[in-house]
């Protein structure tokens, strides 16, 4: 997973749930931005996976945005929402690898083959002829 938390920066909200009277004067909700298009750390090609894969998550600006407001603490929240932005780019540019289709064995083959024509000739056998 390649690190590139140096180009996220961050802005701070205030967020609802728990809390009290500190959620409506502390700002906890961390939001993580990362402009896709100047990173350094990542190829065109990688560029254009994260765009079509995250493009749900992308604004009209080309900035991918995360939002946590999870705990209390903003700089929990700012951890948390960088960790969700690493692990998300992480799983955008991950290509899997494909499945190559095995070849089925003679012998196997032979093997059902001949199963086969044994049970074929079972059910010959029992046939009565008149």
């Amino acid at each position: 997973m390649i690190d590139f938390s140096s180009e996220i920066f961050y802005t701070t909200a205030r967020s609802g749930g728990k809390g009290g009277q500190n959620v409506n004067k502390v700002e906890t909700m961390a939001e993580a931005w990362w402009l896709i298009n100047e990173s350094k750390f990542f190829s065109i090609e990688e560029k254009e996976l994260i765009y079509i894969k995250l493009a749900k998550q992308i604004n009209k600006d080309g900035y991918l945005l995360v939002k946590c407001s999870e705990t209390r603490s903003q700089l929990e929240n700012k951890d948390i929402a960088k960790r969700k932005l690493l692990s998300l780019v992480a799983k955008a540019i991950h290509i899997p690898t494909q499945r190559k289709p095995t070849k089925i064995p003679k012998a196997i083959i032979e093997k059902r083959l001949e199963s086969k024509r044994i049970i074929s000739q079972k059910k010959e056998n029992r046939r009565r002829d008149f």
